[in-house]
Protein backbone atom coordinates (compact mmCIF):
# COMPACT_ATOMS: atom_id res chain seq x y z
CA UNK A 1 0.00 0.00 0.00
CA UNK A 2 2.53 2.61 1.16
CA UNK A 3 6.26 2.05 1.05
CA UNK A 4 8.10 2.36 4.33
CA UNK A 5 9.77 5.51 3.01
CA UNK A 6 6.47 7.16 2.09
CA UNK A 7 4.94 6.12 5.42
CA UNK A 8 7.82 7.78 7.25
CA UNK A 9 7.47 10.86 5.05
CA UNK A 10 3.78 11.14 5.95
CA UNK A 11 4.57 10.82 9.65
CA UNK A 12 7.09 13.65 9.34
CA UNK A 13 4.56 15.87 7.56
CA UNK A 14 1.72 15.10 9.95
CA UNK A 15 3.80 15.01 13.12
CA UNK A 16 1.75 11.93 13.99
CA UNK A 17 2.38 8.21 14.15
CA UNK A 18 0.55 6.10 11.57
CA UNK A 19 -1.22 3.18 13.19
CA UNK A 20 -2.94 1.53 10.23
CA UNK A 21 -3.45 1.86 6.48
CA UNK A 22 -6.23 0.22 4.47
CA UNK A 23 -7.29 0.58 0.84
CA UNK A 24 -10.38 2.47 -0.26
CA UNK A 25 -12.09 2.29 -3.63
CA UNK A 26 -10.68 5.08 -5.73
CA UNK A 27 -11.54 4.53 -9.36
CA UNK A 28 -9.11 3.75 -12.16
CA UNK A 29 -6.60 6.56 -11.73
CA UNK A 30 -5.44 6.80 -8.15
CA UNK A 31 -4.56 4.50 -5.33
CA UNK A 32 -6.63 5.63 -2.33
CA UNK A 33 -6.18 4.63 1.26
CA UNK A 34 -7.57 5.41 4.69
CA UNK A 35 -4.85 6.21 7.20
CA UNK A 36 -5.45 5.99 10.92
CA UNK A 37 -2.95 7.99 12.96
CA UNK A 38 -2.81 8.25 16.72
CA UNK A 39 -4.99 11.38 16.44
CA UNK A 40 -7.22 11.21 13.35
CA UNK A 41 -8.36 9.48 10.19
CA UNK A 42 -7.22 10.91 6.88
CA UNK A 43 -7.45 9.93 3.21
CA UNK A 44 -4.38 9.71 0.98
CA UNK A 45 -4.56 9.63 -2.81
CA UNK A 46 -1.47 8.43 -4.66
CA UNK A 47 -0.40 8.25 -8.27
CA UNK A 48 2.61 8.61 -10.56
CA UNK A 49 4.24 12.02 -10.69
CA UNK A 50 5.52 11.38 -14.21
CA UNK A 51 2.19 10.10 -15.59
CA UNK A 52 -0.05 12.81 -14.13
CA UNK A 53 2.05 15.93 -13.51
CA UNK A 54 0.34 18.54 -11.40
CA UNK A 55 -2.86 16.53 -10.93
CA UNK A 56 -3.07 16.79 -7.15
CA UNK A 57 -2.02 20.42 -6.99
CA UNK A 58 -4.84 21.21 -9.43
CA UNK A 59 -7.28 19.10 -7.43
CA UNK A 60 -6.29 20.88 -4.22
CA UNK A 61 -6.92 24.26 -5.86
CA UNK A 62 -10.28 23.04 -7.13
CA UNK A 63 -11.31 21.79 -3.71
CA UNK A 64 -10.25 25.06 -2.11
CA UNK A 65 -12.21 27.29 -4.49
CA UNK A 66 -15.29 25.13 -3.98
CA UNK A 67 -14.80 25.39 -0.22
CA UNK A 68 -14.45 29.17 -0.49
CA UNK A 69 -17.91 29.31 -2.10
CA UNK A 70 -19.45 28.38 1.29
CA UNK A 71 -21.91 26.01 -0.32
CA UNK A 72 -21.27 22.27 -0.23
CA UNK A 73 -19.21 20.46 2.37
CA UNK A 74 -15.73 20.01 0.88
CA UNK A 75 -12.94 17.96 2.49
CA UNK A 76 -10.00 20.01 3.70
CA UNK A 77 -6.69 19.56 1.91
CA UNK A 78 -4.03 18.72 4.49
CA UNK A 79 -1.02 18.28 2.21
CA UNK A 80 -0.11 17.61 -1.39
CA UNK A 81 3.34 16.91 -2.73
CA UNK A 82 5.73 14.37 -4.17
CA UNK A 83 7.98 11.67 -2.75
CA UNK A 84 10.31 10.04 -5.24
CA UNK A 85 7.97 9.24 -8.20
CA UNK A 86 4.82 9.20 -6.06
CA UNK A 87 2.49 12.19 -6.08
CA UNK A 88 0.15 12.38 -3.10
CA UNK A 89 -2.82 14.32 -1.81
CA UNK A 90 -3.80 14.04 1.86
CA UNK A 91 -7.39 14.98 2.63
CA UNK A 92 -9.72 15.24 5.57
CA UNK A 93 -11.72 12.04 6.03
CA UNK A 94 -15.48 12.56 5.74
CA UNK A 95 -17.55 9.99 7.60
CA UNK A 96 -20.54 8.79 5.58
CA UNK A 97 -24.14 8.92 6.72
CA UNK A 98 -27.71 8.73 5.47
CA UNK A 99 -29.47 11.41 3.46
CA UNK A 100 -31.32 14.07 5.41
CA UNK A 101 -35.02 14.30 4.55
CA UNK A 102 -34.35 17.50 2.60
CA UNK A 103 -31.05 16.31 1.10
CA UNK A 104 -31.99 16.95 -2.52
CA UNK A 105 -33.49 20.36 -1.78
CA UNK A 106 -30.26 21.32 -0.03
CA UNK A 107 -28.27 20.01 -3.00
CA UNK A 108 -30.28 22.13 -5.44
CA UNK A 109 -29.98 25.24 -3.29
CA UNK A 110 -26.24 24.88 -2.80
CA UNK A 111 -25.64 24.17 -6.48
CA UNK A 112 -27.57 27.32 -7.42
CA UNK A 113 -25.47 29.39 -5.02
CA UNK A 114 -22.26 27.78 -6.31
CA UNK A 115 -23.19 28.65 -9.88
CA UNK A 116 -23.83 32.25 -8.87
CA UNK A 117 -20.09 32.61 -8.18
CA UNK A 118 -18.97 34.47 -11.30
CA UNK A 119 -15.81 35.66 -13.00
CA UNK A 120 -15.14 38.07 -15.84
CA UNK A 121 -13.78 35.27 -18.06
CA UNK A 122 -14.42 31.65 -18.98
CA UNK A 123 -11.62 29.34 -17.89
CA UNK A 124 -9.53 29.09 -14.76
CA UNK A 125 -6.18 30.18 -13.36
CA UNK A 126 -4.63 26.81 -14.21
CA UNK A 127 -5.28 23.74 -16.31
CA UNK A 128 -6.49 20.64 -14.48
CA UNK A 129 -7.76 17.15 -15.24
CA UNK A 130 -11.00 15.46 -16.21
CA UNK A 131 -10.51 11.90 -15.07
CA UNK A 132 -6.96 11.10 -16.17
CA UNK A 133 -7.07 13.42 -19.20
CA UNK A 134 -5.72 16.97 -19.22
CA UNK A 135 -8.42 19.65 -19.15
CA UNK A 136 -7.51 23.05 -20.55
CA UNK A 137 -8.63 26.34 -19.02
CA UNK A 138 -7.12 29.15 -21.08
CA UNK A 139 -9.19 32.26 -20.39
CA UNK A 140 -11.81 33.03 -23.05
CA UNK A 141 -14.26 35.85 -23.57
CA UNK A 142 -17.35 33.83 -24.48
CA UNK A 143 -19.00 30.55 -23.57
CA UNK A 144 -18.84 29.42 -27.20
CA UNK A 145 -15.12 30.16 -27.58
CA UNK A 146 -14.35 28.42 -24.28
CA UNK A 147 -16.46 25.35 -24.97
CA UNK A 148 -15.12 24.79 -28.48
CA UNK A 149 -11.45 25.67 -27.99
CA UNK A 150 -10.90 24.38 -24.44
CA UNK A 151 -13.31 21.47 -24.23
CA UNK A 152 -14.39 20.01 -27.58
CA UNK A 153 -11.43 20.52 -29.90
CA UNK A 154 -8.80 18.90 -27.63
CA UNK A 155 -11.04 15.86 -27.14
CA UNK A 156 -11.89 15.54 -30.84
CA UNK A 157 -8.18 15.77 -31.70
CA UNK A 158 -7.34 13.04 -29.20
CA UNK A 159 -10.18 10.85 -30.49
CA UNK A 160 -8.98 11.26 -34.05
CA UNK A 161 -5.46 10.28 -32.97
CA UNK A 162 -7.02 7.12 -31.54
CA UNK A 163 -8.60 6.34 -34.92
CA UNK A 164 -12.13 7.67 -34.51
CA UNK A 165 -13.38 9.63 -37.51
CA UNK A 166 -15.62 12.70 -37.57
CA UNK A 167 -16.69 14.75 -40.54
CA UNK A 168 -17.83 18.34 -40.94
CA UNK A 169 -16.99 19.51 -37.43
CA UNK A 170 -16.85 23.11 -38.70
CA UNK A 171 -20.56 22.97 -39.51
CA UNK A 172 -21.25 21.46 -36.11
CA UNK A 173 -19.34 24.25 -34.36
CA UNK A 174 -21.21 26.94 -36.31
CA UNK A 175 -24.58 25.38 -35.49
CA UNK A 176 -24.06 25.12 -31.73
CA UNK A 177 -22.87 28.75 -31.56
CA UNK A 178 -26.48 29.87 -31.91
CA UNK A 179 -27.64 27.38 -29.28
CA UNK A 180 -25.34 28.35 -26.41
CA UNK A 181 -26.91 30.88 -24.02
CA UNK A 182 -25.18 34.21 -23.42
CA UNK A 183 -24.61 33.91 -19.67
CA UNK A 184 -21.88 34.89 -17.26
CA UNK A 185 -19.23 32.28 -16.45
CA UNK A 186 -20.24 30.23 -13.39
CA UNK A 187 -18.01 28.36 -11.00
CA UNK A 188 -18.81 24.72 -11.77
CA UNK A 189 -17.70 21.44 -10.25
CA UNK A 190 -16.99 20.21 -13.76
CA UNK A 191 -17.39 16.45 -13.25
CA UNK A 192 -20.65 16.27 -11.35
CA UNK A 193 -21.78 12.68 -11.63
CA UNK A 194 -23.23 10.65 -8.77
CA UNK A 195 -19.85 9.14 -7.88
CA UNK A 196 -18.46 12.56 -7.01
CA UNK A 197 -20.72 13.45 -4.13
CA UNK A 198 -20.95 11.93 -0.67
CA UNK A 199 -23.34 12.20 2.25
CA UNK A 200 -21.86 13.23 5.59
CA UNK A 201 -23.00 12.06 9.03
CA UNK A 202 -25.52 14.92 9.28
CA UNK A 203 -27.05 13.87 5.97
CA UNK A 204 -25.71 16.78 3.91
CA UNK A 205 -24.03 16.67 0.46
CA UNK A 206 -20.25 16.75 0.16
CA UNK A 207 -18.48 17.17 -3.20
CA UNK A 208 -15.21 15.48 -4.15
CA UNK A 209 -12.97 15.03 -7.23
CA UNK A 210 -13.63 18.38 -8.94
CA UNK A 211 -12.64 19.51 -12.42
CA UNK A 212 -13.45 23.15 -11.79
CA UNK A 213 -13.62 26.10 -14.13
CA UNK A 214 -15.61 29.25 -14.65
CA UNK A 215 -17.75 27.81 -17.39
CA UNK A 216 -21.31 27.47 -18.71
CA UNK A 217 -23.35 26.22 -15.75
CA UNK A 218 -25.37 23.90 -17.98
CA UNK A 219 -22.25 21.71 -18.14
CA UNK A 220 -22.86 20.57 -14.56
CA UNK A 221 -26.53 20.01 -15.36
CA UNK A 222 -25.65 17.91 -18.41
CA UNK A 223 -23.30 15.64 -16.48
CA UNK A 224 -25.89 15.18 -13.73
CA UNK A 225 -28.36 13.99 -16.37
CA UNK A 226 -25.92 11.86 -18.37
CA UNK A 227 -25.67 8.92 -15.98
CA UNK A 228 -28.51 9.73 -13.57
CA UNK A 229 -28.48 9.44 -9.81
CA UNK A 230 -29.98 12.85 -8.99
CA UNK A 231 -33.52 13.40 -7.76
CA UNK A 232 -35.68 15.78 -9.79
CA UNK A 233 -36.07 17.93 -6.65
CA UNK A 234 -32.50 19.18 -7.22
CA UNK A 235 -33.46 20.81 -10.49
CA UNK A 236 -36.81 22.11 -9.23
CA UNK A 237 -35.19 23.91 -6.30
CA UNK A 238 -32.28 25.09 -8.43
CA UNK A 239 -34.64 26.69 -10.95
CA UNK A 240 -36.57 28.46 -8.21
CA UNK A 241 -33.38 30.13 -7.02
CA UNK A 242 -31.36 30.57 -10.25
CA UNK A 243 -33.60 29.79 -13.25
CA UNK A 244 -31.93 28.20 -16.25
CA UNK A 245 -32.46 29.72 -19.69
CA UNK A 246 -35.58 28.36 -21.39
CA UNK A 247 -35.41 24.98 -23.15
CA UNK A 248 -32.27 24.09 -21.20
CA UNK A 249 -33.12 20.40 -21.35
CA UNK A 250 -33.00 20.54 -25.15
CA UNK A 251 -29.38 21.69 -24.93
CA UNK A 252 -28.14 18.97 -22.58
CA UNK A 253 -26.72 16.85 -25.39
CA UNK A 254 -24.52 19.75 -26.55
CA UNK A 255 -22.76 19.80 -23.20
CA UNK A 256 -22.87 16.04 -22.73
CA UNK A 257 -20.83 15.74 -25.90
CA UNK A 258 -17.73 16.83 -23.97
CA UNK A 259 -18.18 14.18 -21.30
CA UNK A 260 -18.97 11.50 -23.88
CA UNK A 261 -15.79 12.41 -25.79
CA UNK A 262 -13.84 12.07 -22.55
CA UNK A 263 -15.35 8.62 -22.03
CA UNK A 264 -14.60 7.72 -25.66
CA UNK A 265 -10.96 8.67 -25.18
CA UNK A 266 -10.68 6.90 -21.84
CA UNK A 267 -12.75 3.76 -22.39
CA UNK A 268 -13.03 3.23 -26.12
CA UNK A 269 -15.48 2.65 -28.93
CA UNK A 270 -18.67 1.93 -27.00
CA UNK A 271 -19.19 5.73 -26.79
CA UNK A 272 -18.43 6.43 -30.45
CA UNK A 273 -21.99 6.17 -31.78
CA UNK A 274 -23.34 8.42 -29.02
CA UNK A 275 -20.76 11.05 -29.89
CA UNK A 276 -21.47 10.80 -33.63
CA UNK A 277 -25.23 11.06 -33.13
CA UNK A 278 -24.86 14.39 -31.31
CA UNK A 279 -22.50 15.74 -33.95
CA UNK A 280 -24.87 14.65 -36.72
CA UNK A 281 -27.84 16.22 -34.95
CA UNK A 282 -26.21 19.66 -35.10
CA UNK A 283 -24.47 19.35 -38.48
Amino acid sequence: MLSSGLTSHFEELLLEKIQSIRPLSGGDINQVCLIQTNQQKIVAKLNSTSKFPGMFEAEAKGLQILKNSNTFIIPDTIYFGEFEDVAFLILEYINSGKQADNFWEIFGEQLAILHQQNESYFGFENDNYIGSLPQYNTMCGSAYEFYVSQRLQPQFELAQQKGFEFSDLDTFYKTIKDEIPDEKPSLIHGDLWSGNFMIDTLGYPCLIDPAVAYAPREMDMSMMHLFGGFNVKVFDVYNEIFPLVGNWKDRLSIWQLYYLLVHLNLFGGSYYNKVKSIVNRYS
